[in-house]
């Protein structure tokens, strides 16, 4: 017998590409495409160098703190983890734990099936219709929990919190998790449902609104039941999760709302532009309440069109996938990054035949 017959062996998620050249227009993982506050700045010139050699503060108090401050919520009702991911992951392991079927759409964030089968979580995938969209009814009464991304990845489309509560309250005996990690550029968040229904998890991120997709910044909303079963899952298995430096740039960037709905507005304003330059080129796609536009053109494959603009050193995200293979996810970048685009664009449409 072989020591490899005992690995727990999975499909990993795969990342958008992350290229070292710094020449090249990057549209293709979300990332926003403007610094962090300057009050994250000033907070990482004061962080303490000696604060190095300690353990950090378990419980994040700082950042969650801010959190709180910001949204109006209870601290012991909010979770931070690192990343979104984390949160998501844990989330996964511990609430989606009675063993029967989980439902998210077929089209939506590919992670959330590895974990489901990292964590031997049953599943089973619901086909979203010709325009993208979900419906309510498929997920009544779900036999071990529903996670669904709204704004939905890859796709844009948003859904109202109306639409959200009718799930919520079609499965009061299993969890229902909402990522909401593009909900501040254009939707409405299902926050304020966590008072009413305690089987709610609302999911956030610091990674695309805040820009601080690389320090690794998660959270979530829920009833003070959830969120104490998801510390003590934490705490039993890692007891320091989040670093100092984390802890004291992510709180520094809740502090300064006036910079957080700056960039939030400049993306949503840009990515509008986006959609009438694309329509102009030939592109169809579902309307987008993200920081990305997901479109396919009237005749040309995605892949041909992906590959061409790889050439010209411009990255968008393309999957090989059923229902998905002519689409591209297209990132909101800077107006400038964005005409370059265009530009590119315009010239593959008219040479290519």
């Amino acid at each position: 017998m072989s020591w490899e017959e005992h690995v727990r062996r999975v499909d990993p998620y795969i990342p958008g590409e992350q290229p070292k050249d710094k020449d090249i227009i990057k549209l293709n993982t979300n990332e926003c495409p403007y610094p962090p506050s300057p009050a994250v700045l000033e907070a990482q010139k004061a962080y303490p160098y000696e604060a190095g050699r300690l353990y950090p503060d378990t419980e994040a108090t700082e950042l969650a703190e801010s959190i709180a401050g910001f949204y109006h919520v209870p601290a012991d009702q909010i979770f931070v983890g690192v990343g979104s991911d984390d949160v998501l992951s844990l989330a996964f392991l511990t609430l989606f734990n009675g063993g029967g079927e989980v439902l998210f759409p077929d089209i939506t964030y590919s992670f959330y099936d590895v974990w489901a089968s990292l964590y031997r979580i049953p599943y089973r995938q619901i086909p979203v219709d010709d325009d993208f969209r979900i419906h309510a009814r498929d997920y009544y009464d779900a036999p071990g929990g529903v996670i669904i991304a709204n704004p939905n990845a890859p796709t844009g489309v948003l859904e109202s919190v109306d639409f959200v509560e009718d799930i919520v309250k079609h499965n009061p005996g299993t969890v229902v998790i909402v990522d909401e990690a593009y909900i501040d550029f254009g939707g409405t968040s299902a926050l304020p449902l966590i008072d009413r229904y305690e089987n709610l998890l609302v999911v956030q991120t610091c990674s695309k609104s805040r820009s601080l997709a690389g320090m690794r910044i998660g959270f979530a909303f829920g009833s003070k039941n959830i969120i104490r079963y998801l510390k003590d899952a934490r705490f039993a298995s890692n007891s320091y999760p989040m670093n100092g430096m984390q802890i004291s740039l992510g709180a520094a960037s809740f502090r300064d709302a006036a910079y957080f709905h700056e960039i939030c507005g400049r993306v949503v304003q840009t990515r509008e532009r986006s959609k009438e330059a694309l329509r102009g080129l030939g592109f169809s796609f579902p309307d987008s309440k993200t920081n990305f536009i997901f479109a396919k053109h009237e005749r040309l494959t995605g892949r041909e069109i992906y590959e061409q603009l790889r050439n010209r050193r411009i990255y968008v995200r393309h999957w090989q996938k059923p229902r998905i293979e002519d689409h591209l996810r297209i990132t909101i970048g800077t107006d400038d990054q964005m005409d370059t685009l265009f530009s590119a664009l315009r010239e593959i449409v008219e040479t290519t035949a």
